[in-house]
């Protein structure tokens, strides 16, 4: 079992450590160029590539979103009787305890964890968070809705695209689909390398704070994975991914909300900051937790 753990949790530290080595030696890399690219292309090609090769049941697909949309639900309604009680204002923080790292973590975490089949699994449960986090959460941060901002995403028409192919028994042309899946592969080390670089260039601020509402904001992810996996009767690599999902610690994105929004971004960066430190640390419980009656892929 900590061989197992080691393989899946060496690879994601070791190209996040040198996004941490880039960003500390100031090497050159334009943080908004890769975002840009991951999430117009780079996540878009990935979604479409592994939604439209690896075979999933729908239900199950269906399950990830619910899974994913009642988590959020959970978090976010946990987060703001939490808030309210700590009379702390939510704009900045309320969506950093709706939303976790799905994406940069989350994502490598169940491909390394359950294979394709978990990496399929974690898209359909980051796509249903980011498109959440890019309406709900920047109402929140903002005080206004975009449903626009929302229909703009690129990785929602991949996604639509992927499963209107699977519903028709549609297959893209081989030279379409090595495309594809080239792009789509660069997609997860770039996002581990844009993580650490962006580690290096948070300026945190009121770390006491940040620590304690980064233990609350696992300790509610933690919880509302188990209850999920519970209530759904999830089993196999549906249940590790939505236990390693929900244990993600806060998502870079709220960070980049509350600096464009002036919701105290320096406080949001602490929580960015503390919450990943915890969630390595934890890396080994939660592995073993996901992995618990299903052994880890070969």
């Amino acid at each position: 079992m900590i061989a197992a753990i080691f393989a899946v949790v060496a690879p994601v530290l070791l190209i996040a450590g040198l996004g941490l080595l880039w960003g500390w030696r100031r090497w050159p890399f334009d943080t908004e160029m890769v975002a840009s690219l991951s999430t117009r292309i780079g996540v878009p090609c990935l979604v479409l590539d592994v939604m439209t090769r690896v075979e999933i049941d729908l239900a199950v697909l269906g399950e990830m979103v619910l899974a994913a949309t009642l988590g959020v639900a959970l978090t976010g309604a946990a987060g703001l009787a939490l808030l309210r009680a700590a009379r702390l204002p939510l704009p900045p923080y309320l969506p950093a305890m709706m939303f976790g790292n799905t994406g940069n973590v989350g994502l490598p975490l169940c491909l390394f964890a359950f294979g394709q089949e978990g990496l399929a699994l974690a898209i359909a449960f980051f796509v249903l968070t980011a498109i959440l986090n890019f309406t709900v959460g920047v109402a929140i941060a903002a005080g206004r809705a975009s449903l626009g901002a929302m229909l703009r995403t690129p990785v929602i028409w991949a996604l639509a695209a992927a499963l209107a192919m699977n519903a028709a028994g549609v297959q893209m042309p081989p030279f379409l689909a090595d495309t594809v899946e080239l792009l789509g592969g660069m997609t997860i080390p770039l996002m581990l390398l844009a993580l650490g670089v962006a580690l290096v260039g948070l300026k945190p601020a009121g770390l006491g704070r940040a620590a304690a509402l980064s233990a609350a904001k696992l300790a509610l992810g933690w919880g509302a994975g188990l209850l999920l996996v519970w209530t759904l009767d999830l089993d196999g690599a549906a249940r590790g991914v939505v236990l390693i999902e929900m244990a993600m610690p806060v998502a870079v994105f709220n960070y980049l909300f509350a600096q464009r929004y002036g919701n105290r971004p320096d406080e949001v960066a602490g929580l960015v900051l503390m919450s990943t430190l915890m969630a390595v640390v934890l890396l080994p419980a939660l592995l073993w937790l996901a992995w618990s009656g299903t052994p880890p892929p070969a």
